[in-house]
């Protein structure tokens, strides 16, 4: 069949039914986005290549569909590099579409010239350039499947003289794979441990959103051991959080609920998780990653097996099949020892844990210092970062899917929000990068239309995304909420300077003269302010409202005090000693 390779390269992409783009237009992939419009793929023309590959992230976790990233070559693709790599720890099937510098100029240090290929090595699962114009649609659909076979990003690399070639092809066949199930051995051997356990607990992890009816096999195989969940980190949508059995999430201000029952675990399930370590560091000064039980972790990727955690058994599978395979496993009397003990001492825990969270309404200083004491002493009437989250809760649809940034205030929010079913919560993951929170939430409406979302962003972060704001109130765009935390610095930098240096705030501060709603409003958008708690849970309510019913969006700064949790890193952090000694008159004027 004879067509032009970009032609080829769409029809490719319309096998695959990938129809939503991210990026911003250049000349060297304008032969395929002339062709977008009437292939029925839409391309979202965003104010920078970073915060399209987060929407594209947040597009393909919400809706469970792939979708691309793609812009000029060189600086533009340069910029994808947070973005790709955020969405390879967030196990997110991407397509990144690399257009590269004429095959005829590479290596003469031409125009936007860039060795894209090592740039993202390490970024993604797969990636092949095209090295003959006839094998286009050949590479795409392998990178495709790849990129869906390893949940994670996977690039083609396609120089740009390769477009507008007339070839003769025929197009590729898709090849999908039935997913692992686990080995019989290892499902048996699992099977006996949990059925003998006095005190099973299960860990839900990103595999078991990932899996079709994780979620359900995962709720099945709890209730017939009456064993807790916990989720991971920044998984809080592993496990329905109105469960009785739902411990909430480990990790950084997760749930203390979680951590005391998981201490007590003899068997630990890691269903569908890397058992990353954010996950199981100590929290609230527990130490409560179980040092005798034994560990049965399950994951798609064998490489990820036993790399973090010593592990009893590991099980290559599906997050679904897996759990399915172990129910069908267990003996008669599995779970039956210590059963009705183990639920009453689930629901006290969690009982205690949710009264004294909902009475937390401010931050603990450590011993020695005194920073939360004088930024609550500093604004008296505002709110703190817990007061804003209660504030918030009051507010959130149970149906809503809503996205964080990374940074103290939103890791602050951590244990609050629950959910009844996955791709709900969208957040930065491992990578960490700050400006997620409102590309993801807007990627994440651009897939679910009939669903509220809301973002959640500290202000030091969102001033690297803020400006999407120029971009997004166009008419095609769907309207979305966003809440920035505004308290003029950054503050997970700013509590390790009050722990290990001293109050020594190098690049902490930020401009006080700067309003994010005064942005938002001069963009065309909403933007509101919110002061105390009455005024954000009325403000959020309003948004949504808007949101939904009026397709408006609205930024919502919600004012609150200065008061900083506890640092991401206790682990990694040591008060500095000085030896030499440092000082001024050392500077030598440079010669020039």
């Amino acid at each position: 069949m004879k067509m032009t390779t970009e032609e080829a390269f769409v029809k490719t992409l319309q096998m695959h039914g990938i129809d939503n783009a991210f990026g911003i237009i250049g000349s060297a992939m304008m032969p395929i986005s002339d062709i977008f419009p009437d292939a029925g793929i839409t391309f979202w023309d965003c104010a920078h290549e970073g915060s399209a590959g987060m929407m594209a992230d947040g597009f393909t976790r919400a809706t469970g569909k792939m979708s691309m990233m793609i812009a000029q070559n060189g600086p533009g693709i340069t910029n994808f590099v947070t973005a790709v790599k955020t969405a390879y720890w967030n196990h997110t099937p991407c397509l990144l579409v690399t257009p590269q510098a004429a095959n005829k100029t590479i290596g003469q240090g031409g125009f936007q010239e860039m060795e894209q290929m090592n740039l993202f090595a390490d970024c993604v699962a797969y990636q092949e350039e095209v090295r003959d114009p006839s094998r286009i649609a050949e590479t795409l659909n392998r990178v495709i499947m790849q990129a869906k076979r390893a949940s994670a990003p996977a690039q083609i690399n396609v120089p740009r003289d390769f477009w507008t070639q007339v070839i003769d092809i025929e197009l590729p066949e898709i090849v999908a794979f039935e997913r692992p199930s686990g080995g019989e051995e290892a499902i048996a051997k699992a099977a006996a441990l949990l059925s003998d356990a006095k005190f099973p607990v299960i860990l839900n992890g990103a595999g078991v959103v990932l899996a079709k009816g994780g979620i359900e096999a995962s709720k099945l195989l709890a209730e017939r051991l009456s064993a807790p969940v916990c989720v991971g980190y920044q998984h809080n949508d592993a496990f329905p959080g109105g469960h009785p059995l739902f411990a909430g999430p480990l990790g950084y201000n997760g749930s203390k609920a979680g951590m005391e029952l998981i201490a007590k675990a003899d068997v630990v399930l890691a269903l569908g998780t890397r058992l990353n370590p954010f996950s199981t560091l100590p929290g609230y000064g527990i130490d409560y990653w179980p040092k005798d039980a034994k560990i049965i972790q399950v994951d798609i990727n064998p490489d990820r097996i036993g790399l973090t955690k010593k592990v009893s058994v590991g099980i290559v599978g599906d997050a679904t099949k897996v759990a399915n395979a172990l129910l069908a496993s267990l003996s008669g009397t599995a779970g039956d020892e210590g059963r009705e003990d183990r639920k009453a001492t689930i629901g006290e825990t969690k009982s205690k844990w949710a009264q004294q969270l909902s009475g937390m309404d401010h931050e603990d200083d450590d011993p020695g210092t005194s920073w939360n004491e004088r930024a609550r002493a500093d604004k008296p009437d505002w709110m703190s970062p817990r007061m804003a989250w209660r504030a918030i809760q009051s507010a959130l649809p149970a149906n809503a899917i809503i996205s964080s940034d990374i940074g103290n205030n939103c890791a602050i929010g951590n244990a609050y929000p629950s959910f009844d079913e996955g791709r709900k919560y969208l957040a930065p993951g491992l990578f960490g990068p700050c400006g997620y929170g409102l590309p993801a939430i807007v990627g994440a409406k651009i897939g679910c239309r009939d669903v509220p979302v809301v973002g959640f962003a500290g202000d030091g972060a969102f001033g690297i995304s803020v400006n999407e704001l120029t971009a997004i109130g166009r008419g095609e765009w769907p309207a979305v909420t966003q809440v920035v935390f505004r308290n003029y610095q950054w503050g997970a930098e700013k509590r390790n300077s009050t722990l290990w240096f001293d109050d020594n705030f190098v690049g902490t501060e930020l401009d006080e003269d700067v309003s994010y709603a005064g942005i938002a409003q001069s963009c065309g958008l909403q933007g509101v302010i919110a002061r105390n708690m009455d005024e954000l849970t009325a403000a959020l309510n309003k948004a949504i409202d808007d949101q939904m019913n009026h397709g408006k969006t609205t930024l919502i700064e919600a004012m609150i005090n200065q008061e900083l949790g506890e640092p991401f890193r206790r682990d990694a952090m040591k008060k500095p000693v000085s030896v030499a000694g440092i000082s001024k008159d050392d500077m030598r004027p440079q010669t020039v």
